[in-house]
């Protein structure tokens, strides 16, 4: 008999899948996945929400093995595709602590697809008769023993007589992403008749606006397009490529918007200092890396074994990007401040610094929900409702998009450009008096 004792700490192993099983895993629901000389004891491939009728299946080839013991002997029992809910993890976890030479595939909290039993017939499917979220695993509780093998997997649910290939908490997205491209396209048509209508007042900065405008309205239609083959097919046809790459260039234009709006570019000046060119030069870079992450994430699946330092790296490269735009806002509010109180124009720096400390807020609001909220929520809220936090998400963009491009849209009476007759005095007894434009 094979040694059925997992290589690492089974109850780390077990919360360490449980938590990347809450991490969304892929962009199509057919996969293929090449395994080469792996002996993890569990391998997560995909995670999927399932309604009633819902069905999975599974079929390897090219299936060989080897073993790090000398003579040591396969036990085909002891590997096999399984489906488990995240409920059940710490079922699982409790099982083990009371069991010698546990192996995951004997517990009484999984779904068996297929055990190896049968080199000649490795194939299996299974109809989901209690629909819920299920991860399907791979189990190998041969810690000596690494496999190669070639995976294909799909998972679908049966809708009006058809099979649907997305999770039923995504059924919605095609016609959800549809929606916002439409409005995005509106909000692109209004923003071109204003600029046109103040074509005199236009800086460098609008242009820009604009170009982020185009590539968030045609990353929606690609997403739209996405999911819908995605739905019908399986897989993207492609659409995934134009979804990766107007994404890449929409993250690009959007940092690239707020550190320059943060620095007053093409507003209060038509330069960059030293400090603001550094700025920028670091976070183009970093949206690089973290689009780059972010494809192989997406298109590798958890099933990969570096998926999870990938996942990693998004997250320090996304963080760091965060943290970065925040300098400028910072550095032009000390600037507004610290010349109010030499050049004379209290009034008009008020106002400067009023629509600033707005801006900041703004930006810390929309980059904190975005990138702690929903992730939070979604950990927890029921798979039938991811659409609903997408929604909210895209929802949150648009509003942050409407307030950025309301407040810094080209009009002479631009807060950065507009000059008042008000009482200089009582506005600089405001600026000394009020600390909460000290950040």
């Amino acid at each position: 008999m094979g040694n059925f004792n997992f290589p690492l700490n089974l109850h780390l192993l077990l919360y360490v899948l449980a938590i990347i099983s809450r991490i969304p895993a892929s962009v199509s629901e057919i996969q293929n996945t090449r395994i080469a000389d792996d002996s993890r004891p569990m391998i997560l491939f995909e995670r999927f929400g399932f309604s009633e009728y819902g069905n999975v299946a599974v079929s390897v080839k090219d299936f060989s093995w080897k073993s790090t013991r000398h003579n040591a002997e396969l036990e085909p029992s002891t590997m096999g595709f399984f489906l488990v809910r995240d409920a059940s993890f710490p079922r699982i976890f409790n099982e083990s602590e009371y069991a010698d030479n546990f192996c995951v595939l004997w517990s009484r909290f999984v779904k068996i697809i297929f055990k190896f039993d049968n080199p000649s017939a490795l194939n299996g499917s299974m109809l989901i008769d209690e629909p819920d979220e299920y991860s399907l695993i791979f189990g190998n509780c041969q810690s000596e023993t690494q496999v190669t093998m070639d995976v294909h997997t799909e998972m679908y649910n049966i809708q009006d007589g058809n099979k649907n290939f997305l999770p039923a908490g995504q059924g919605p997205l095609p016609r959800l992403y549809f929606v916002f491209f439409l409005i995005y396209t509106i909000f692109l048509g209004v923003w071109v008749f204003i600029c046109f209508k103040e074509r005199s007042d236009i800086h460098k900065i609008h242009l820009i606006m604009g170009a982020l405008l185009i590539f968030k309205a045609l990353k929606m239609i690609c997403a739209s397009e996405d999911k819908m083959y995605v739905r019908k097919t399986g897989t993207p046809h492609g659409w995934d490529v134009a979804f990766y790459v107007f994404g890449f260039l929409k993250g690009i234009m959007l940092f690239t918007v707020i550190v320059l709006i943060g620095t007053g570019w093409s507003f209060l000046k038509p330069y960059l200092q030293e400090r603001e060119k550094k700025v920028l030069m670091f976070v183009i870079p970093l949206q690089v890396m973290e689009n780059i992450a972010s494809v192989i994430i997406a298109e590798t699946g958890p099933a990969t074994k570096d998926w999870l330092t990938w996942n990693q790296i998004f997250l320090l490269l996304d963080v760091a990007c965060c943290c970065a735009v925040f300098l400028p806002i910072i550095w032009s509010i000390r600037g507004l401040r610290e010349a109010s109180k030499t050049d004379g124009k209290a009034a008009r720096n008020l106002e400067k610094l009023t629509l600033f400390k707005h801006f900041y807020i703004v930006v810390v609001g929309y980059l904190y929900f975005a990138r702690i909220v929903v992730p939070a929520v979604l950990a927890i809220i029921s798979y039938r409702f991811e659409w609903v936090l997408t929604a909210a998400d895209e929802g949150a963009s648009l509003v942050f998009y409407l307030f950025i491009f309301h407040n810094f849209q080209p009009t002479r009476k631009n807060p950065y450009l507009l000059i008042h007759d008000e009482d200089e005095v009582a506005a600089a007894h405001m600026l000394e008096e009020d600390d909460s434009f000290e950040l």
